[in-house]
């Protein structure tokens, strides 16, 4: 697979977490003058878990603490970050050297995060996020060498 086909598989992911979370942001924002407190208390009804639980309960509990304006800024957040990642994600369709700078720099700032949780709490999902993570970072870093000394190799 040539460099250009694996950016472009990158940019591909990214416009996906991109949508994803804009879809997750309008959900968000049709939750707004609802009774949060009576949705969690479904959703959890739904998964089958005993709402009496320590997590359930919590869950219920900061849903009814979250007001309107809690909602908005949540989903201005979730905007925020959609508009970022599909940016990001035309950028590399493109092969923009910005975007190649904000990808690696974008997955770099989660490595330490993930290093983290998978020392205190190892699982295979953990695991795979990391892994996924350092190689985006990786191809990234690559293209940015490869571009700076061009595709011949480096000046003389």
């Amino acid at each position: 697979m040539s460099q250009r086909s694996v950016i472009r598989l990158v940019a591909l992911v990214e416009a996906f977490k991109g949508v994803v979370v804009i879809l997750a942001a309008t959900g968000l924002l049709s939750l707004v003058h609802k009774d949060l407190p009576a949705i969690a208390e479904r959703l959890v009804a739904h998964a089958h878990l005993n709402p009496a639980a320590k997590i359930p309960r919590i869950f219920i509990e900061a849903a009814g603490h979250l007001q309107n304006s809690g909602l908005v800024l949540l989903a201005l957040g979730a905007a925020a970050y959609s508009l970022l990642r599909l940016a990001e994600a035309y950028g590399l369709w493109y092969e923009r050297a910005w975007a190649e700078v904000l990808a690696a720099v974008s997955g770099a700032v989660y490595v330490p995060i993930e290093l983290f949780e998978l020392i205190h709490r190892p699982n295979w999902l953990g695991s795979t996020i990391l892994a996924i993570n350092v190689i985006i970072v990786a191809i990234m870093v690559r293209a940015l060498v490869v571009q700076r000394r061009g595709p011949h190799g480096p000046a003389t």
